[in-house]
Protein backbone atom coordinates (compact mmCIF):
# COMPACT_ATOMS: atom_id res chain seq x y z
CA UNK A 1 0.00 0.00 0.00
CA UNK A 2 2.85 2.45 1.13
CA UNK A 3 4.47 1.81 -2.42
CA UNK A 4 1.37 2.63 -4.39
CA UNK A 5 1.01 5.94 -2.22
CA UNK A 6 4.51 6.70 -2.99
CA UNK A 7 3.47 6.63 -6.88
CA UNK A 8 0.76 8.79 -6.26
CA UNK A 9 2.82 11.33 -5.24
CA UNK A 10 5.24 10.57 -7.53
CA UNK A 11 2.26 11.27 -10.16
CA UNK A 12 1.39 14.77 -8.41
CA UNK A 13 5.35 16.14 -8.59
CA UNK A 14 4.99 14.70 -12.40
CA UNK A 15 1.79 17.07 -12.92
CA UNK A 16 3.27 19.86 -11.28
CA UNK A 17 6.42 20.11 -13.66
CA UNK A 18 3.69 20.10 -16.57
CA UNK A 19 1.60 22.98 -14.42
CA UNK A 20 4.86 25.03 -14.09
CA UNK A 21 5.86 24.77 -17.92
CA UNK A 22 2.83 25.17 -19.45
CA UNK A 23 1.82 28.75 -19.60
CA UNK A 24 5.48 29.18 -20.42
CA UNK A 25 5.50 27.31 -23.15
CA UNK A 26 1.91 28.58 -24.34
CA UNK A 27 3.18 32.07 -24.15
CA UNK A 28 6.28 31.18 -26.04
CA UNK A 29 4.12 29.67 -28.85
CA UNK A 30 1.68 32.45 -28.89
CA UNK A 31 4.67 34.98 -29.23
CA UNK A 32 6.42 33.00 -32.06
CA UNK A 33 3.28 32.48 -33.95
CA UNK A 34 3.15 28.09 -33.22
CA UNK A 35 0.82 26.02 -32.05
CA UNK A 36 1.62 23.69 -28.80
CA UNK A 37 0.06 20.54 -28.54
CA UNK A 38 -0.60 18.84 -25.10
CA UNK A 39 -1.94 16.24 -23.59
CA UNK A 40 -6.27 16.84 -23.99
CA UNK A 41 -8.70 16.73 -26.67
CA UNK A 42 -7.98 17.71 -30.22
CA UNK A 43 -9.68 17.84 -33.51
CA UNK A 44 -6.75 16.95 -35.42
CA UNK A 45 -6.41 13.39 -33.67
CA UNK A 46 -7.74 10.89 -31.75
CA UNK A 47 -7.71 10.46 -27.71
CA UNK A 48 -6.26 12.48 -25.30
CA UNK A 49 -2.52 11.34 -25.75
CA UNK A 50 -0.18 13.21 -28.22
CA UNK A 51 1.32 10.49 -30.09
CA UNK A 52 4.10 10.80 -32.71
CA UNK A 53 4.78 8.13 -34.93
CA UNK A 54 8.75 7.08 -36.10
CA UNK A 55 9.77 6.38 -39.45
CA UNK A 56 9.08 2.61 -38.36
CA UNK A 57 5.59 2.97 -37.55
CA UNK A 58 6.40 2.68 -33.89
CA UNK A 59 4.48 5.72 -31.71
CA UNK A 60 5.49 7.81 -28.70
CA UNK A 61 3.49 9.62 -26.83
CA UNK A 62 4.48 12.92 -25.66
CA UNK A 63 3.85 15.85 -23.25
CA UNK A 64 4.77 18.68 -25.16
CA UNK A 65 5.18 19.38 -29.24
CA UNK A 66 5.67 22.47 -30.46
CA UNK A 67 4.13 23.07 -34.43
CA UNK A 68 4.65 25.63 -37.03
CA UNK A 69 1.30 25.75 -39.05
CA UNK A 70 -0.50 23.34 -36.33
CA UNK A 71 -3.85 24.35 -35.49
CA UNK A 72 -6.70 23.06 -33.47
CA UNK A 73 -7.62 21.26 -36.47
CA UNK A 74 -4.68 21.11 -38.74
CA UNK A 75 -1.40 19.04 -37.49
CA UNK A 76 1.55 21.45 -38.35
CA UNK A 77 5.53 20.70 -38.68
CA UNK A 78 6.92 19.37 -35.42
CA UNK A 79 9.68 21.98 -34.14
CA UNK A 80 9.80 20.98 -30.68
CA UNK A 81 9.52 17.59 -28.80
CA UNK A 82 8.98 18.37 -25.19
CA UNK A 83 9.21 15.31 -22.17
CA UNK A 84 9.06 15.99 -18.57
CA UNK A 85 9.81 13.51 -16.05
CA UNK A 86 10.14 12.89 -11.81
CA UNK A 87 12.43 10.71 -9.99
CA UNK A 88 13.08 10.72 -6.56
CA UNK A 89 15.88 8.24 -6.52
CA UNK A 90 19.25 8.06 -9.34
CA UNK A 91 18.45 4.46 -9.81
CA UNK A 92 16.14 4.85 -11.59
CA UNK A 93 17.19 8.01 -13.46
CA UNK A 94 19.58 6.48 -16.30
CA UNK A 95 16.89 4.04 -16.94
CA UNK A 96 14.26 7.42 -17.68
CA UNK A 97 16.81 8.91 -19.43
CA UNK A 98 17.05 6.59 -22.11
CA UNK A 99 13.36 6.01 -21.78
CA UNK A 100 12.86 9.44 -22.96
CA UNK A 101 16.29 9.19 -25.24
CA UNK A 102 14.02 5.96 -27.28
CA UNK A 103 11.07 8.15 -27.41
CA UNK A 104 12.29 11.36 -28.99
CA UNK A 105 15.74 10.43 -30.81
CA UNK A 106 13.65 8.21 -33.78
CA UNK A 107 11.71 11.12 -34.10
CA UNK A 108 14.16 13.32 -34.52
CA UNK A 109 15.67 11.29 -37.52
CA UNK A 110 12.16 11.01 -39.25
CA UNK A 111 11.29 14.93 -39.11
CA UNK A 112 15.34 16.32 -39.73
CA UNK A 113 13.91 18.43 -42.11
CA UNK A 114 12.78 20.80 -39.85
CA UNK A 115 15.49 20.03 -37.43
CA UNK A 116 13.22 20.23 -34.40
CA UNK A 117 14.24 20.98 -31.25
CA UNK A 118 14.38 17.94 -28.34
CA UNK A 119 14.03 18.96 -25.00
CA UNK A 120 13.50 17.44 -21.43
CA UNK A 121 11.93 19.33 -17.94
CA UNK A 122 13.35 16.81 -15.01
CA UNK A 123 12.61 17.06 -11.40
CA UNK A 124 14.16 15.00 -8.03
CA UNK A 125 17.29 13.19 -8.59
CA UNK A 126 19.13 12.50 -11.75
CA UNK A 127 22.49 11.61 -11.72
CA UNK A 128 24.97 13.93 -13.72
CA UNK A 129 25.68 10.51 -15.86
CA UNK A 130 21.97 10.55 -16.53
CA UNK A 131 22.02 14.17 -17.74
CA UNK A 132 25.09 14.01 -19.50
CA UNK A 133 23.69 11.66 -21.61
CA UNK A 134 21.03 13.74 -22.95
CA UNK A 135 22.66 16.49 -23.45
CA UNK A 136 25.69 14.76 -25.19
CA UNK A 137 22.32 14.12 -27.72
CA UNK A 138 22.23 17.52 -27.96
CA UNK A 139 19.08 17.43 -25.69
CA UNK A 140 18.12 20.93 -24.30
CA UNK A 141 17.99 19.56 -20.40
CA UNK A 142 15.85 21.74 -17.66
CA UNK A 143 16.73 20.16 -14.38
CA UNK A 144 14.79 21.09 -11.20
CA UNK A 145 16.69 19.34 -8.38
CA UNK A 146 15.02 17.46 -5.54
CA UNK A 147 15.80 20.51 -2.81
CA UNK A 148 14.00 22.94 -5.40
CA UNK A 149 10.85 20.71 -5.55
CA UNK A 150 10.63 20.34 -1.59
CA UNK A 151 11.34 24.00 -1.07
CA UNK A 152 8.76 25.01 -3.95
CA UNK A 153 5.86 22.74 -1.77
CA UNK A 154 6.88 24.61 1.46
CA UNK A 155 5.63 27.73 -0.40
CA UNK A 156 2.35 26.15 0.29
CA UNK A 157 3.36 24.85 3.77
CA UNK A 158 3.38 21.48 2.63
CA UNK A 159 6.19 18.96 3.70
CA UNK A 160 7.05 17.09 0.13
CA UNK A 161 10.00 15.36 1.72
CA UNK A 162 9.82 11.12 1.78
CA UNK A 163 12.05 8.08 0.97
CA UNK A 164 11.95 4.69 1.24
CA UNK A 165 11.06 4.97 5.14
CA UNK A 166 8.07 7.77 4.42
CA UNK A 167 4.87 5.86 6.39
CA UNK A 168 1.44 5.59 4.70
CA UNK A 169 -0.05 7.93 6.84
CA UNK A 170 2.70 10.99 5.78
CA UNK A 171 2.04 9.94 2.20
CA UNK A 172 -1.68 10.38 2.77
CA UNK A 173 -1.52 13.63 4.65
CA UNK A 174 1.18 15.08 1.97
CA UNK A 175 -1.72 13.85 -0.64
CA UNK A 176 -4.82 15.34 1.42
CA UNK A 177 -2.86 18.78 1.43
CA UNK A 178 -2.13 18.80 -2.40
CA UNK A 179 -5.64 17.94 -2.88
CA UNK A 180 -6.77 20.87 -0.72
CA UNK A 181 -4.67 23.31 -2.16
CA UNK A 182 -6.83 25.85 -3.48
CA UNK A 183 -4.22 27.73 -5.54
CA UNK A 184 -1.56 24.83 -6.56
CA UNK A 185 -0.04 27.20 -9.57
CA UNK A 186 1.61 29.29 -6.41
CA UNK A 187 3.68 25.94 -5.42
CA UNK A 188 4.30 26.00 -9.67
CA UNK A 189 5.79 29.22 -9.41
CA UNK A 190 7.57 28.96 -6.96
CA UNK A 191 9.72 25.98 -8.79
CA UNK A 192 10.12 28.47 -11.36
CA UNK A 193 11.69 31.11 -9.71
CA UNK A 194 13.76 28.68 -7.67
CA UNK A 195 15.41 28.11 -10.92
CA UNK A 196 15.14 30.89 -12.97
CA UNK A 197 18.47 30.48 -14.31
CA UNK A 198 17.98 27.46 -15.28
CA UNK A 199 14.44 28.00 -17.05
CA UNK A 200 15.67 31.30 -18.45
CA UNK A 201 18.89 29.02 -20.18
CA UNK A 202 16.24 26.51 -21.75
CA UNK A 203 13.89 28.85 -22.96
CA UNK A 204 17.16 30.73 -24.59
CA UNK A 205 18.11 27.16 -26.43
CA UNK A 206 14.53 26.67 -27.95
CA UNK A 207 14.11 30.80 -29.17
CA UNK A 208 17.42 29.62 -30.92
CA UNK A 209 16.08 26.46 -32.42
CA UNK A 210 12.86 27.79 -33.64
CA UNK A 211 14.44 31.32 -35.06
CA UNK A 212 16.71 29.65 -36.84
CA UNK A 213 17.10 30.64 -40.41
CA UNK A 214 18.79 29.39 -43.72
CA UNK A 215 21.46 31.01 -44.52
CA UNK A 216 22.54 29.53 -47.49
CA UNK A 217 21.85 25.92 -49.77
CA UNK A 218 24.70 24.70 -51.52
CA UNK A 219 23.96 21.71 -54.33
CA UNK A 220 26.81 19.58 -55.37
CA UNK A 221 26.11 17.80 -58.90
CA UNK A 222 28.35 14.40 -59.16
CA UNK A 223 30.25 16.85 -61.56
CA UNK A 224 32.12 17.64 -58.55
CA UNK A 225 30.68 21.62 -59.71
CA UNK A 226 29.67 23.32 -56.88
CA UNK A 227 26.66 26.26 -56.42
CA UNK A 228 25.75 28.12 -53.49
CA UNK A 229 22.48 29.60 -53.48
CA UNK A 230 20.64 32.18 -50.51
CA UNK A 231 17.25 30.75 -50.63
CA UNK A 232 15.30 27.13 -51.10
CA UNK A 233 13.60 28.45 -53.64
CA UNK A 234 16.70 29.73 -55.89
CA UNK A 235 17.98 26.19 -55.26
CA UNK A 236 14.88 23.92 -56.57
CA UNK A 237 14.64 26.72 -59.63
CA UNK A 238 18.62 25.82 -59.79
CA UNK A 239 18.13 22.08 -59.75
CA UNK A 240 15.15 22.19 -62.05
CA UNK A 241 17.16 23.91 -64.50
CA UNK A 242 20.26 22.03 -64.40
CA UNK A 243 21.50 20.13 -67.57
CA UNK A 244 22.23 16.73 -67.32
CA UNK A 245 23.60 16.13 -70.64
CA UNK A 246 26.89 17.08 -70.48
CA UNK A 247 29.40 14.67 -72.73
CA UNK A 248 31.41 11.96 -70.20
CA UNK A 249 29.58 13.44 -66.97
CA UNK A 250 26.23 11.68 -66.85
CA UNK A 251 24.67 12.75 -63.30
CA UNK A 252 24.94 10.63 -60.51
CA UNK A 253 23.30 12.02 -57.87
CA UNK A 254 22.90 15.74 -56.15
CA UNK A 255 24.75 16.18 -52.74
CA UNK A 256 23.04 19.19 -50.63
CA UNK A 257 23.70 20.88 -47.39
CA UNK A 258 21.32 23.31 -46.08
CA UNK A 259 23.76 25.66 -43.20
CA UNK A 260 21.64 27.42 -40.68
CA UNK A 261 22.66 30.70 -39.50
CA UNK A 262 23.06 28.99 -36.31
CA UNK A 263 26.31 27.02 -37.42
CA UNK A 264 23.71 23.85 -37.84
CA UNK A 265 23.73 21.75 -41.36
CA UNK A 266 21.65 19.21 -42.90
CA UNK A 267 23.22 16.95 -45.25
CA UNK A 268 21.29 14.87 -48.00
CA UNK A 269 21.99 12.74 -51.39
CA UNK A 270 19.89 12.44 -54.02
CA UNK A 271 20.38 9.93 -57.00
CA UNK A 272 17.45 12.62 -59.34
CA UNK A 273 15.74 15.42 -59.47
CA UNK A 274 12.86 14.63 -58.47
CA UNK A 275 13.79 13.42 -54.79
CA UNK A 276 16.49 16.17 -54.41
CA UNK A 277 13.64 18.73 -55.19
CA UNK A 278 10.96 17.52 -53.16
CA UNK A 279 13.59 16.87 -49.94
CA UNK A 280 14.14 21.05 -50.46
CA UNK A 281 10.37 21.54 -50.55
CA UNK A 282 10.14 20.52 -47.10
CA UNK A 283 11.89 23.70 -46.19
CA UNK A 284 9.74 26.27 -48.21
Amino acid sequence: MAESLSHKFGQIIGDLLELAIEPHLQKFAKDNSLFLDKKGKRKARTGKKVSWTDGKGNKHDLDFVLERSGTESEIGVPVAFIESAWRRYTKHSRNKAQEIQSAIVPLTEKYKSSSPFIGVVLAGVFTEGALNQLKSLDFGVLYFPYDTVIKAFKKAKINADFDEKTSEQDFRTKIDSWQNLVDKAVVAKELLLLNKKEVDQFFNLLSESVSRFIESVLIFPLHGQESSVKTVAEAIDYITKYSEDKPKQPIVKYEIIIRYNTGDKIEASFKGKKDAIKFLETYL
